[in-house]
C-alpha cells in the first residue's frame, strides 16, 4: 500500500518546505496556502521517499519537504505513472499527473550542493480535481491510467 509519509508547505517559492503533517486540498487550485498553489498545471507536487532516499545514499541530509514538494508518497514509483493517471489522496483528495519532471530553476540548493538533484526527473505534478484533507499515513491509490 502506498501512502503518504509528508504533507508539505511553503509560503515562499525557491525554499524548502514544511512538513505540517496535514492540509486541504483545493479543487482546481492546490494544497491550502502553498505558494505554488494556483490555477495551472503544477498544482501539487509528489515525489517519493524512495526518491529521497537515492539522495542521502548521495551523502545528503535531505529529507520530506526540501526538493519543494507537497506530498512525499512511499511505495508508489511516481514517476512511471503516465500522464493523465488518477490518483485517490487519501480519503476524499483525487488528483491528475499533468507532468512529470520539470527544469531545475538555477537557484536550486540541491543542485548547487550535489550536481544532482531527483525532482527534475522523478517528481510529478497533479491538478487538484477533488478536494479534501490529506494527511501523514493516509492511502495513495491508482484509480485510473492515461487511456483507462
Amino acid at each position: 500500500m502506498a501512502r503518504i509519509t509528508a504533507v508539505c508547505t511553503s509560503k515562499d517559492k525557491g525554499v524548502r518546505k514544511e512538513n505540517v503533517g496535514e492540509g486541504r486540498m483545493v479543487p482546481e487550485w492546490g494544497l491550502e496556502g502553498d505558494a505554488h498553489a494556483g490555477p495551472w498545471h503544477r498544482q501539487v507536487s509528489l515525489l517519493a521517499v524512495e526518491s529521497i532516499g537515492r539522495m542521502r545514499e548521495k551523502g545528503l541530509d535531505v529529507g520530506p519537504g526540501d526538493f519543494a514538494e507537497n506530498l512525499t508518497v512511499e511505495g508508489l514509483v511516481l514517476h512511471e505513472l503516465p500522464i493523465g493517471t488518477r490518483l485517490a489522496l487519501g480519503g476524499e483528495a483525487v488528483g491528475e499527473v499533468t507532468q512529470i519532471g520539470k527544469k531545475c530553476h538555477a537557484g536550486c540548493a540541491i543542485f548547487k550542493l550535489t550536481g544532482d538533484c531527483v525532482m527534475p526527473r522523478e517528481g510529478i505534478f497533479v491538478r487538484v480535481l477533488t478536494g479534501g484533507t490529506v494527511r501523514v499515513g493516509d492511502e495513495v491509490r491508482v484509480l485510473t491510467a492515461s487511456g483507462a
